[in-house]
């Protein structure tokens, strides 16, 4: 064996070259789920650092992009689990939060709209809040990260009817959770109009 082939098959290399095709998409999916860039950039380099140590373990010829998905998707769970059970530091004082800006988002859409948007992300995020985790995940992979059917199997360990029959239970609902929320803000909005029109 000469020296250039023992060097192409060198794992470093051979994790560099494989894993170069995903990492911009690693990025953008960091930040979707981090929403923030430094915080992105530290998911993506724990992933990296996970995917590394594992690499030897990883079977060539099967989906390395669900697998560094799916390291991907657990350190974010688990980084998120630790953050929740952290106690809460404020720093600085009552009267600082009093002076910082209420609107400060760089929205530039009427509020209206703005408040329609944050009701209906609200709604959303609370049915969501109140699936099962399975449900919740299938959910996540499939509709929100765009992941077919199959990827979402592979990235979770489930066979894909477990995937397909979850998602359509998700989906159902998600449908009437948001549903049963709309009715009871319309019956609750109409109680005030009529509270009002009785004045």
């Amino acid at each position: 064996m000469t020296q250039a082939c023992a060097v192409r098959d060198d794992p470093g290399t051979r994790f560099e070259r494989e894993i170069a095709p995903y990492h911009d998409q690693l990025y953008l999916k960091a930040l979707r789920l981090t929403r923030q860039r430094e915080d992105a950039e530290d998911l993506l380099q724990e992933t990296l650092t996970r995917a590394w140590s594992s690499f030897q373990r990883f079977t060539r010829g099967t989906n390395l992009k669900a697998w560094l998905h799916r390291i991907m998707l657990n350190a974010f769970i688990n980084a998120y689990r630790k953050r929740q059970r952290e106690p809460l530091l404020l720093t600085g004082t009552i009267e600082g939060l009093a002076d910082t800006p209420r609107t400060a988002t760089g929205d530039c859409r009427p509020a209206e709209e703005q408040v329609i948007d944050r009701m209906l992300a609200a709604e959303l995020s609370s049915a969501l809040r109140d699936l099962p985790a399975e449900f919740k995940t299938v959910f996540y992979l499939t509709d929100i990260e765009g992941f077919s059917y199959r990827e979402a199997a592979e990235i979770m360990g489930s066979p894909l009817g477990t995937v397909t029959s979850r998602l359509h239970r998700a989906r159902y609902s998600l449908r009437s959770s948001i549903a049963s929320r709309s009715r009871t803000a319309q019956r609750a909005a109409r109680g005030l109009s009529c509270t009002y029109d009785q004045r």
